[in-house]
């Protein structure tokens, strides 16, 4: 980036937030958002609220306030976030998408460490940021990517059973209401998705990981829904690779693994492995073997009514294997599906800008609103970034020792560089 565009970008935010003045009954609740934007956009080294008012020149508790108590409505400005990429970014109903998959959603969670027991949601489980079990908070997300335009949708956080749930003297104390209860992240991801496709978001395929592609009702509903996915499974996934001649549950007849279906099962014997490259922006090229064909899956120990594919990938250099599903019909060409199965890297992509660039992961507050706001504006600024991405990649030559492909945290720590009363006049 030139020091011509690095300035343009703080004119741009100005504009850019000017859009959403509607979702701010007061100009000064409006000036706020203005602060904290450019705090998480700034290179303070933790952007919580204090060190952004502290160098956005704001009171503390004022900005505190702002996150927690002040009237501004969260929710429409996530509708209108959505509405602004359908309208920006995506391609209209019937028009053709700029590459072979189209546009693609990403369901994921992410897990955030944290300290002591305030922060809503906070417990010991599963904290995939860390690889390990920790004391943390866990989102669940749906983001987008159409070529190489990418954004987050949608974020929530998942409501622990037994130590929140049950507890609702320590909900009280969080600020959590009521009718926020516990539910499982595939019911929190289904809601989202719901949501964006209310927004005008139409997904050509959806992609997820196997700890959703384990869940049947997950999988039924976005049957239900007519949507499309290719999603990763467990290796002890059930399915029936053909029709059993009875209903029964002796062995012979009873559903099997897919580990075991891709060796023995019927559509299976006699196929050959197919060799697949799979191109990566940063990284070398993948090669995958893989086997597909048409199998049922298992529900409550019977067959579906209807065949899906079942592919097994061997990566040639790891030997590593992975199992997957779709939903698409069965002229569908396996090369595509494999490609939006892939398409996941980019999830954790999103996730790494927001964490590492953004102060995604420095919230440090009490309060289910301040932490739900918290994640909105950090879309928000997410999908700034984006937009500015996509604007300078435009204004650049492709001779240009590759700088037209930078990615939005290049953005970032450029218009980092300036202090942040600076990125704020």
């Amino acid at each position: 980036m030139t020091e011509v565009q690095i300035a343009g970008l703080r004119p741009a935010l100005t504009d850019y937030l000017g859009d959403f003045r509607k979702f701010f009954p007061r100009l000064p609740t409006f000036g706020h958002v203005a602060v904290y934007c450019r705090g998480l956009l700034s290179d303070l080294a933790r952007k919580s609220v204090e060190p952004i008012a502290l160098a956005g020149g704001t009171a503390v508790r004022t900005l505190q306030e702002f996150l927690t108590h002040h009237a501004w409505d969260h929710g429409a400005m996530r509708d209108a976030i959505q509405r602004r990429i359908v309208r920006e970014h995506l391609p209209a109903p019937g028009a053709k998408a700029i590459n072979d998959v189209g546009v693609v959603g990403w369901v994921d969670e992410t897990g955030v460490a944290k300290k002591g027991d305030k922060t809503p949601g906070v417990q010991r489980q599963w904290c995939g940021s860390r690889g390990k079990v920790d004391n943390c908070i866990v989102s669940v997300h749906l983001a987008v990517q159409h070529g190489d335009f990418m954004a987050m949708l949608d974020s929530e956080l998942f409501l622990p059973e037994n130590s929140w749930d049950k507890d609702r003297d320590r909900c009280k104390e969080a600020h959590i209401p009521d009718s926020v209860v516990y539910r499982p992240k595939s019911e929190i991801a289904l809601e989202q998705i719901k949501r964006a496709i209310a927004d005008g978001v139409r997904f050509d395929w959806l992609t997820f990981d196997e700890w959703y592609g384990s869940k049947p009702a997950f999988l039924a509903e976005l049957d239900r829904l007519g949507q499309l996915y290719v999603c990763e499974v467990p290796k002890n996934l059930l399915c029936f690779p053909s029709l059993p001649k009875y209903r029964s549950r002796q062995r012979p007849f009873a559903p099997k693994r897919v580990d075991n279906a891709v060796i023995w099962g019927k559509p299976f014997l006699g196929k050959k492995w197919r060799k697949i490259k799979l191109a990566r922006k940063t990284l070398p090229p993948q090669t995958w073997q893989i086997k597909a064909a048409q199998a049922y899956l298992a529900r409550d120990g019977s067959p579906t009514d209807r065949t899906y594919w079942l592919i097994v990938a061997r990566n040639v250099r790891t030997e590593e294997i992975k199992y997957f599903v779709s939903n698409a019909p069965p002229k569908t060409a396996v090369t595509t599906l494999m490609k939006v199965a892939f398409t996941r890297a980019g999830v954790e992509h999103c996730f790494r800008i927001a964490k590492s660039e953004i102060g995604f992961a420095h919230f440090e507050g009490r309060s289910y609103k301040g932490l739900n706001r918290h994640m909105i504006l950090c879309q928000l600024v997410m999908l700034f970034l984006a937009e500015q991405t996509t604007r300078l990649r435009g204004e650049k030559s492709a001779s240009d020792n590759g700088t037209n492909r930078a990615g939005p945290e290049h953005a970032v720590s450029r218009m980092a560089a300036k202090p942040l009363q600076a990125v704020a006049n």
